[in-house]
């Protein structure tokens, strides 16, 4: 049951029409997340997911990309997440950034103070990468907990319609 309004469980936008100024904002701001951002797709995928599991998200977790088959994404990502750390279908791009999200969520300050992850992470990413990945998990971790805290859309499947 929606914490704000009489919105349908299934009701992902009704919500935002309380706040229109500031649903444009998160609009656009999902919209460079989706469009503009330059980690690779699989990179991208795997870290919105370990959020959206970490956030108990379900419209998070059932969301897909509408191009994440031409990218290499397939239910084999998704169907792994949980194994971020060991299994071996992940490259070592995906592995840290998954890594990052979790502590993002979880832990910030340590995942801060972490030298040896920050160095890890240098081999991997670029700093303009590094940047792609912490706004868009500071995306999915606001809004995923919005959704799964005011019990909206929690019965939503998504397709994202972003690029490949």
């Amino acid at each position: 049951m929606s914490r704000i309004g009489n919105f349908a469980a299934d009701d992902l936008v009704g919500w935002m029409a309380k706040s229109p100024e500031l649903a444009a904002g998160i609009g656009g701001f999902s919209t460079a997340v989706y469009n503009k951002g330059r980690l690779p797709m699989r990179t991208r995928e795997l870290a919105r997911m370990v959020i959206a599991y970490d956030n108990e998200c379900a419209v998070c977790v059932n969301t897909r990309d509408a191009d994440g088959p031409a990218a290499d994404v397939g239910e084999d990502l998704y169907d792994h997440v949980a194994e971020w750390r060991t299994w071996e279908g992940y490259s070592e791009q995906e592995r840290l950034a998954a890594e990052f999200a979790h502590r993002f969520a979880t832990e910030h300050t340590d995942l801060r103070d972490d030298e040896d992850f920050w160095s890890r992470c240098a081999e991997h990413f670029s700093d303009e990468l590094l940047t792609d990945l912490a706004l868009s998990c500071a995306l999915w971790l606001g809004m995923g907990r919005v959704l799964r805290t005011l019990d909206l859309g929690q019965s939503c499947s998504l397709t994202i319609p972003s690029r490949a």
